[in-house]
């Protein structure tokens, strides 16, 4: 092989490692971790029941079963941003915050998940169709959707007592990740609260 050849094949060799060593640092750069709170205005019960009630994760598409915060640039068109993730994935972070809330009410003597909280008298069990930030037509800012439709079930007989849909939505000014996760942050309050109250009221539990 001439020389010149070989030399072509090896410089050819280290730039495609660096290329490869590059990626593979980038990829291993740890992303920023959010983590969403609790409304802490949330409805709280004049009086506790003695009754139990688990919460189940939530079922979610595809492309929310992850802990990537989604974005949308178009309808159909779903990306995650790039430095920042969920301190877990969705559905489960939706299912810690519904228990936190509920908890937070003073209206059950037992509020668990499933499956490590086991039966309780009631179960509330709920799908996440929309947890995203839709870009502007213009590319100016965005709108964080949140949607979750809930069932309250009576556990022994497996009866609906009440079905609802909760809609929260909050404009952000930009797509940058602090904006967005702040947007996130209010339109899930937003739905928690409006959620905690329909539990309460579902069950004839008075709010202060």
């Amino acid at each position: 092989m001439p020389r010149l050849t070989l030399t072509v094949l090896l410089a050819s060799a280290f730039l495609s490692g660096c290329s490869a060593i590059s990626a593979l640092n980038s990829s291993a750069t740890p992303l920023e971790s959010y983590d969403l709170q609790a409304p802490p205005e949330a409805p709280v019960a004049r009086s506790s029941l003695t009754r139990q009630l688990v919460i189940e994760v939530p079922s979610a598409p595809g492309t929310l079963m992850t802990d990537r915060i989604m974005i949308r640039p178009r309808p159909l068109q779903a990306q995650y941003l790039t430095d920042g993730q969920w301190a877990s994935e969705t559905p489960l972070m939706i299912q810690t915050l519904i228990v936190r809330t509920i908890e937070d009410s003073n209206a059950f003597r037992y509020v668990g998940r499933r499956p490590l909280g086991g039966s309780g008298d009631y179960a509330l069990i709920s799908e996440l169709t929309d947890f995203q930030a839709e870009a502007a037509p213009d590319g100016k800012g965005a709108t964080i959707r949140v949607r979750l439709t809930a069932r309250l079930v009576q556990e022994s007989d497996a009866s609906v007592i009440s079905v609802r849909t909760f809609n929260a939505a909050f404009p952000v000014d930009t797509t940058d990740t602090i904006d967005v996760v702040e947007g996130f942050s209010s339109a899930t309050q937003v739905m928690l609260k409006d959620l905690s109250g329909w539990v309460l009221a579902s069950l004839g539990v008075k709010a202060r």
